[in-house]
Protein backbone atom coordinates (compact mmCIF):
# COMPACT_ATOMS: atom_id res chain seq x y z
CA UNK A 1 0.00 0.00 0.00
CA UNK A 2 1.40 3.50 -0.82
CA UNK A 3 0.70 6.81 0.47
CA UNK A 4 -1.44 7.61 -1.72
CA UNK A 5 -3.37 4.34 -1.47
CA UNK A 6 -3.62 5.24 2.39
CA UNK A 7 -5.15 8.46 1.99
CA UNK A 8 -8.06 7.61 -0.31
CA UNK A 9 -8.80 4.41 1.79
CA UNK A 10 -8.86 6.89 4.82
CA UNK A 11 -11.20 9.16 2.90
CA UNK A 12 -13.66 6.47 2.23
CA UNK A 13 -13.81 4.58 5.42
CA UNK A 14 -14.35 8.02 7.77
CA UNK A 15 -17.91 8.38 8.58
CA UNK A 16 -17.72 11.64 7.95
CA UNK A 17 -16.69 12.39 4.75
CA UNK A 18 -13.03 14.51 4.22
CA UNK A 19 -11.59 15.47 0.92
CA UNK A 20 -8.66 13.67 0.09
CA UNK A 21 -6.59 16.85 0.43
CA UNK A 22 -7.63 17.06 4.05
CA UNK A 23 -6.66 13.45 5.04
CA UNK A 24 -3.41 13.87 2.86
CA UNK A 25 -2.70 16.32 5.23
CA UNK A 26 -3.12 14.69 8.18
CA UNK A 27 -1.02 11.96 7.12
CA UNK A 28 1.37 13.96 6.10
CA UNK A 29 1.70 15.81 9.57
CA UNK A 30 0.90 12.04 11.55
CA UNK A 31 4.00 10.99 9.51
CA UNK A 32 6.18 14.16 10.00
CA UNK A 33 5.48 14.06 13.83
CA UNK A 34 6.32 10.68 14.26
CA UNK A 35 9.55 10.99 12.03
CA UNK A 36 10.72 14.28 14.67
CA UNK A 37 10.08 12.02 17.65
CA UNK A 38 12.73 9.17 16.48
CA UNK A 39 15.33 11.63 14.93
CA UNK A 40 15.18 12.65 18.91
CA UNK A 41 15.63 9.70 20.57
CA UNK A 42 11.62 8.84 21.51
CA UNK A 43 9.54 5.51 21.25
CA UNK A 44 6.72 5.74 19.42
CA UNK A 45 4.12 3.10 20.67
CA UNK A 46 0.66 2.46 19.07
CA UNK A 47 -1.22 0.48 20.97
CA UNK A 48 -2.92 -2.93 18.78
CA UNK A 49 -0.76 -1.92 15.92
CA UNK A 50 3.35 -1.97 17.13
CA UNK A 51 6.02 0.47 18.31
CA UNK A 52 8.82 1.78 16.77
CA UNK A 53 12.40 2.54 18.77
CA UNK A 54 15.06 4.59 17.82
CA UNK A 55 18.28 1.96 17.94
CA UNK A 56 22.17 2.58 17.30
CA UNK A 57 23.75 0.58 15.49
CA UNK A 58 27.82 0.65 16.47
CA UNK A 59 30.80 0.49 14.54
CA UNK A 60 32.03 -2.56 13.37
CA UNK A 61 34.18 -3.99 10.63
CA UNK A 62 33.10 -5.10 8.18
CA UNK A 63 34.22 -6.58 4.41
CA UNK A 64 33.91 -5.29 1.18
CA UNK A 65 31.87 -8.19 -0.78
CA UNK A 66 33.80 -7.69 -4.11
CA UNK A 67 37.81 -7.42 -3.02
CA UNK A 68 37.38 -9.07 0.07
CA UNK A 69 39.04 -5.88 2.21
CA UNK A 70 37.92 -5.27 5.43
CA UNK A 71 36.41 -2.15 6.22
CA UNK A 72 35.55 0.22 9.13
CA UNK A 73 31.42 0.52 8.88
CA UNK A 74 30.88 3.53 11.57
CA UNK A 75 28.05 3.14 14.48
CA UNK A 76 24.52 4.59 12.60
CA UNK A 77 20.88 5.26 13.56
CA UNK A 78 18.10 2.82 12.75
CA UNK A 79 14.42 2.46 13.25
CA UNK A 80 13.29 -0.97 14.76
CA UNK A 81 9.68 -1.62 14.61
CA UNK A 82 7.95 -4.28 16.85
CA UNK A 83 4.46 -5.43 15.66
CA UNK A 84 1.47 -5.47 18.43
CA UNK A 85 -0.25 -8.89 19.73
CA UNK A 86 -3.52 -7.33 17.60
CA UNK A 87 -1.13 -6.94 14.17
CA UNK A 88 0.65 -10.30 14.97
CA UNK A 89 -2.67 -11.93 15.05
CA UNK A 90 -4.19 -10.61 11.97
CA UNK A 91 -1.33 -11.29 10.21
CA UNK A 92 -0.93 -14.84 10.91
CA UNK A 93 -4.96 -15.11 10.23
CA UNK A 94 -5.53 -16.39 14.20
CA UNK A 95 -8.36 -13.11 14.32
Amino acid sequence: MTRSDLINELATKMEFQLPPEDVATAVKHTLETMIESLAHGERIEIRGFGSFSPKVRPARVGRNPRTGEMVEVPEKRAVHFKPGKQLRERANGDE
